[in-house]
Formats: structure tokens, C-alpha cells, sequence
């Protein structure tokens, strides 16, 4: 009878660890971030030596983990056996927080995570034909480019959290959830595209609503629930009414309405930022010059 394997016994074991058994001292980097049936987490190590993780079963979901570097290596310990795994750029795990989970962390790494509440497959199967989805296949070590890239798109957000749109957050965790549901939960999508666009009554609704809150903490699911639809519903439907996200468009209107205020060419740029839901003038300046390219004093400079 072969021996049940055993994970390997360290002095770190004592440690404290984080909410996925983490030991926290050891984490070059360690941010989170809450959405709505999502939250995300960035966990950078440089230690290149050994790292046990433990987390007791619970009923948290699913995880899901994109490495975002090379050179991971891992050894996960199951009921009856041991399983190692090699991770590079843009390599996904899948995993139930309902099993016990016991591993061996080996070399450096550096992964964005997200953590998918039960409820999430609630919302995201009620519009779906075909089985409901009620979980996710488990994988390890899986290359995954559509992840990868939703990853490198949300990372930012997360080094800059008080910058962080809740509509943009909310968007990116159903997005990521919808391919999760998709790709490993078996969902599959209508056979017939049908007209989702927004009634003119729900598409005022929803514009007035964003306007009113321009610094983009107000939720997808607040907007959703005043016009009586799902979230997930609401959100794709706003953008084939109007060619972008509910955030996109926000942004759009931010902007735009910078430029006025620039072109009256009195007010200082820090008060323009903050007249505009801007976090900050640094904030400011970034997002105008992604969308016009170029810096707000250079624009006001050249346009008055």
C-alpha cells in the first residue's frame, strides 16, 4: 500500500497567513479589491525557496489564479497523491474553496487572483440555455490567453485602489465570470442573438444615473435594479445600445466635460479633477491623456 503524501514540514508553517493561506510576511506585494460576486487579489513573492500553503475547506467558491511571470512551481497535495505543476506567463489555475487545499509553493511568482462568490452562478445561468451552471471545472497549470489578458487589463486598478471605478470593477468580475462559466462551467450561449438593446426609458434611466455619481462608485447592480434587469443583462445591453461599457461611457463624458471646463481656461487643474469625479490631479491627467492624447495643461494650451 503506497504512503499518502505528505506536504513538507517548515518552521513557516507558524507564521501568520492571509485569507488563502499566504504567509503574509513573504508577500512582496499583497492587494485586494472587492466587486460586486468577485474580489481581487494581486500576490507577489521574490523568495525562491519553499512555501507551504493551506486553506480549510469552506464555502467561499472558486479561485482562480493567473500567473502573471515565469518560473512558478508547485506541488499540490491530494487525498491520495501529489500532483506538480509548472507555471509560466499567462498559466491559470481553477480551484473549490469547498475541498481542503495543500500545497507547496516553489520559486518566485507573481499571480492575479479572483475569488468568485457562490452567487455568481446564480446570475450567470438564468439567461443561458442549455445545463445551469453550478461550478467550474478545476484545472492546473492551464494556458489561458483570454485570462491572461483580462488579468494584465484589471492589475493596474489594483496598485491604484483609491482610483479604482466600481463600475469598472463590477464590469471586469462579470466579464472574467462569464468566461469562467463559458469555458469551464459548461454554459453555453443562445444559439439566436436577440435584440438586447436598452429601451430609451431604461438607456436615460441608466445615463442620468451615471452622470450623477462621476467619480464611478455607484455599482452596476444599483443601475441594474433601477431598471429593473440583471446585472449581467444590464451591462450588455447598455453597451450594444451605445457602442461602449456603462465605464467606458462614463469616462467619455468625464473627459468631455474636462475639456469645457478647460477651455474657460481659469480653474486650476486640481479643481477641475475633482469637479470631473477624478481621484486626484495625477488621476486627471492620466485618463485625459489616454483618451487625447495629451496632458490637460498641454490641451488647454493649444485649444484656448
Amino acid at each position: 500500500m503506497l504512503a499518502k503524501p505528505q506536504p513538507s514540514v517548515s518552521p513557516l508553517h507558524s507564521l501568520p497567513k492571509d485569507s488563502l493561506g499566504c504567509q503574509a510576511s513573504q508577500l512582496l506585494q499583497d492587494q485586494e479589491l472587492a466587486g460586486a460576486g468577485a474580489r481581487f487579489y494581486r500576490k507577489c513573492s521574490e523568495n525562491a525557496g519553499l512555501s507551504p500553503v493551506f486553506t480549510p475547506a469552506s464555502e467561499r467558491g472558486y479561485l482562480v489564479g493567473i500567473s502573471l511571470s515565469v518560473g512558478h512551481r508547485r506541488r499540490i497535495f491530494h487525498e491520495h497523491h501529489a500532483s506538480t505543476h509548472e507555471f509560466e506567463t499567462g498559466s491559470v489555475y481553477v480551484r473549490n474553496f469547498a475541498d481542503d487545499y495543500r500545497a507547496d509553493l516553489q520559486g518566485p511568482f507573481d499571480f492575479l487572483l479572483v475569488e468568485i462568490a457562490p452567487s455568481f452562478f446564480d446570475n450567470a445561468s438564468d439567461e443561458r440555455v442549455g445545463r445551469r451552471v453550478t461550478g467550474l471545472e478545476c484545472v492546473t497549470g492551464m494556458h489561458d490567453p483570454v485570462l491572461a489578458n483580462l488579468a494584465r487589463a484589471v492589475a493596474p486598478t489594483l496598485a491604484h485602489p483609491h482610483e479604482a471605478s466600481t463600475l469598472f470593477i463590477d464590469q471586469i468580475g462579470a466579464a472574467i465570470g462569464t468566461y469562467l462559466a463559458e469555458q469551464y462551467g459548461g454554459a453555453t450561449l443562445p444559439s439566436r442573438r436577440r435584440n438586447r438593446r436598452l429601451s430609451r426609458q431604461h438607456e436615460a434611466r441608466a445615463k442620468e444615473m451615471l452622470l450623477s455619481s462621476l467619480d464611478g462608485k455607484l455599482s452596476i447592480g444599483d443601475i441594474a435594479q433601477a431598471c429593473s434587469l440583471s446585472r449581467s443583462y444590464f451591462s450588455r445591453s447598455f453597451q450594444e445600445s451605445t457602442g461602449q461599457t456603462p465605464h467606458q461611457w462614463l469616462m467619455k463624458q468625464r473627459v468631455e466635460m474636462a475639456c469645457g471646463l478647460l477651455a474657460q481656461g481659469a480653474l486650476p487643474l486640481a479643481d477641475i479633477a475633482v469637479d470631473c469625479g477624478f481621484a486626484d490631479q495625477s488621476h486627471f491627467s492620466r485618463v485625459f491623456t489616454q483618451h487625447l492624447g495629451a496632458p490637460p495643461g498641454t490641451w488647454r494650451r493649444l485649444n484656448t
